[in-house]
């Protein structure tokens, strides 16, 4: 029963977020995949690493094709950094090379942080 309350709390979690609430979700999934993939690398866990790079890269597929490159310069700036991510995520699973996911999964974690760090501004200015 509990297994199924959280499952309850958790759908109505991502129902009910707010599209920036949505956003830091996807994010700290995408953190959270990459170093799960990472883990399954160091244990030469093929099938691990290859599901756990997919979901990464999904999350960053994601981001890009919502993302409103119309906004401005900057838009299309983060389009690229999305971009760029995405790309070395599929060059780790091509490679299966830890070296490149432990130089990507840093970029995953700024680029989190910086929403992170927008949507706090966001909140203390009221909007």
């Amino acid at each position: 029963m509990n297994s199924n309350g959280y499952s309850i709390y958790k759908n109505n979690s991502v129902n009910y977020a707010s599209k920036d609430q949505l956003l830091l979700m996807l994010l700290d999934g995408a953190v959270r995949f990459a170093k799960r993939a990472e883990l399954a690398l160091q244990e030469n866990d093929v099938k691990k690493t290859h599901e756990n790079l997919v979901k990464t890269q999904d999350i960053f597929t994601e981001l890009m094709v919502t993302l409103d490159t119309d906004a401005g310069e900057w838009a299309k700036q983060i389009f690229r950094v999305y971009r760029f991510i995405n790309e070395k995520l599929i060059e780790t699973n091509m490679k299966k090379d830890i070296k490149i996911l432990q130089e990507t999964i840093p970029l995953i974690q700024d680029i989190r942080d910086i929403w992170y760090e927008a949507q706090g501004k966001n909140k203390a200015s009221g909007q």
